[in-house]
């Protein structure tokens, strides 16, 4: 790539927050919702709230020291994130949906002194049962328990110390190769590992993807996914305040256009499946209109021809579809899972630009991605600046294990050199475990995971999410997982399992659904996409689900393995 947009340059995160409070110490840095009224937060007030959480933290004995937080997304969480690590410690984020045993579980793990939570932790455990960690309280009605710290009163002690001169924040020492972050791959600690990351992972990546994502100080990002997961947090916690951008918070995903309406966000970070859903419900509206899929598909070639001379007409073509969003939205950044690429397209043509990228949390997290100046639909677009990818052991279609390099690279697994020396090899890429190839244009593309691979009794590969991918784009389909099931004579088959949307078929038939015609409806659908692929990846046997699947937080199906 010729260019790229111009960076700042900064050693560690202390430095990059006070570089964003010189240049926009004035703007928002938060909108939060209380109540019918929006509170403010400005940079300025954000630096001031940090530095009196690290100083108050340094002065209660705090240094080196794991601090763990379980709680809904809020302003609190990403203060407390940024506070941590520049106080010396380590941020160990856990998945509030976890169970007792397994937050329990990293606890121990990570040897963490300190629990941060909310209401909604409270609700779901016993504070009695966490009584060896010191447990602080993030809540606005401090009344509800008064048996616990809080929150706001520890940052506000901290805040006094440091203006009657008693700044301890200015003691601490960032060091950018030291782990600041600890987040562990699943709740279940027998097999979960740690995955250690330092500032300099994060320093790279965000002046690695800024290089090729602009986000000004006029967006708005409304934060949805969780923020223990890395995907998230990047682009909230550390993209928003390099940018001095603003952010919000949806109040869950039942409330989503609800709060766009109330934000008017110009930036959402999403997974496929959520954009999926959103893409359905406003295809079907369209459709519902008199002649509206041919006015929608006339509006985009319109769009498209006064794209060629400089002429934006999205906003004006598409306006009820962006009033939807809140009116301003422009970037989605989305990964995690495939996404049929008619969706990137449709998007677009309503003036939404998706950016569909590829990470782990060992890379915290971005590696791959499409960008301002890569737009493909189709793949994962290509290495940011200053990452090396690479295929190895490719088979006769040149297809292989992405390994990755860069200084995105985690330090390595949590007390477990023989789980890291297993991934990152004496060269220092990678191995990512995703099977895939790169085309002819130099875009890379994800054919799934190596461990979910079914190689058949003839030595054919074949890659679930391929087929989970052609079977969720069926509108009778909520949900699919394709695994190897052996047959009575020991062969490996193709099987899948799937969760129909009873909605839907019960709109298409005009009346509740039957068992009987649910199933007709499904095998219709299964011999559709029998019919597109090659007969060694005809789905053999299935199973309709009456439950739904058991999803991630970031709405994956958990496998078996997982």
């Amino acid at each position: 790539m010729s260019s790229y947009y111009k960076t700042r340059e900064f050693s560690d995160i202390k430095e990059m927050i006070e570089q964003s409070v010189e240049l926009f110490g004035d703007r928002n840095a938060f909108r939060i919702a209380r109540g019918k009224e929006q509170v403010c937060i400005t940079y300025n007030e954000y630096l001031k709230k940090i530095n009196g959480l690290i100083t108050a933290l340094v002065s209660e004995g705090h240094s080196d020291e794991a601090i763990s937080i379980c709680a809904n997304n809020c302003y609190e969480y990403c203060l407390t994130y940024l506070s941590v690590i520049c106080s010396g410690n380590v941020i160990v984020p856990i998945d509030k949906e976890l169970h007792k045993e397994d937050i329990r579980g990293i606890l121990s793990a990570s040897h963490s002194s300190v629990l941060i939570c909310d209401d909604y932790f409270l609700d779901r455990n016993d504070a009695a049962d966490y009584s060896d960690c010191r447990l602080i309280y993030i809540g606005q009605d401090k009344t509800k328990h008064p048996e616990l710290e809080s929150f706001d009163d520890l940052v506000q002690k901290g805040i006094d110390m440091n203006e009657s001169g008693n700044e301890l924040y200015k003691t601490v020492k960032q060091d950018p190769d030291k782990l600041c972050t600890l987040l562990f791959t699943s709740g279940t600690t027998g097999t979960s590992k740690g995955v250690m990351l330092c500032q300099s992972n994060f320093v790279f990546e965000i002046i690695s993807a800024m290089k090729v994502v602009k986000i000004y100080p006029e967006d708005c990002g409304i934060s949805l996914l969780p923020l223990h997961h890395t995907f998230e947090s990047s682009i909230i916690i550390f993209f928003a305040v390099y940018s001095g951008a603003e952010v919000t918070f949806c109040e869950s995903l039942k409330y989503v256009l609800k709060n766009m309406a109330q934000f008017n966000p110009s930036v959402f970070v999403a997974v496929p499946l959520l954009l999926e859903t959103v893409h359905k419900r406003l295809m079907k509206a369209v459709r519902k209109k008199s002649h509206g899929e041919m006015k929608f598909k006339a509006g985009s070639v319109i769009c498209r021809a006064a794209d060629k001379v400089g002429i934006d007409l999205k906003k004006y073509v598409f306006k009820e579809i962006q009033d939807t969003f809140g009116g301003n939205m422009r970037l989605i950044i989305c990964g995690g899972a495939p996404i049929d690429p008619k969706i990137i397209k449709d998007f677009d043509a309503f003036g939404i630009h998706v950016i569909y990228g590829y990470g782990l949390t060992e890379c915290a997290p971005l590696a791959v991605m499409n960008n301002d100046f890569v737009r493909s639909t189709d793949s994962i677009g290509v290495p940011m600046p200053g990452v090396e990818a690479k295929f190895i052991d490719e088979d006769e279609n040149g297809i292989g294990e992405l390994c990755v390099k860069g200084g995105m690279v985690m330090k390595g697994y949590y007390e477990n050199p023989e789980a890291t020396a297993e991934v990152i090899d004496s060269d220092g890429f990678f191995h990512t475990g995703d099977i895939g190839y790169m085309d002819r244009k130099g875009h890379y593309h994800i054919t799934g995971r190596s461990k979910n691979v079914i190689v058949t009794s003839n030595g054919k590969n074949i890659y679930p999410e391929e087929l989970e991918y052609h079977l969720c784009k069926s509108d009778f389909v909520a949900a699919a997982m394709v695994e190897g099931k052996e047959d009575e004579n020991g062969e490996l088959l193709v099987h899948a399992q799937i969760y129909p949307d009873k909605a839907e078929i019960k709109e298409y038939l005009d009346k509740e659904p039957s068992d009987k015609e649910i199933g007709a409806i499904i095998k219709r659908e299964i011999d559709a996409v029998n019919n597109a692929v090659p007969p060694f990846k005809k789905i053999r046997s299935y199973y309709i689900r009456t439950t739904e699947f058991v999803m991630t937080t970031t709405q994956k199906i958990k496998r078996k393995d997982n």
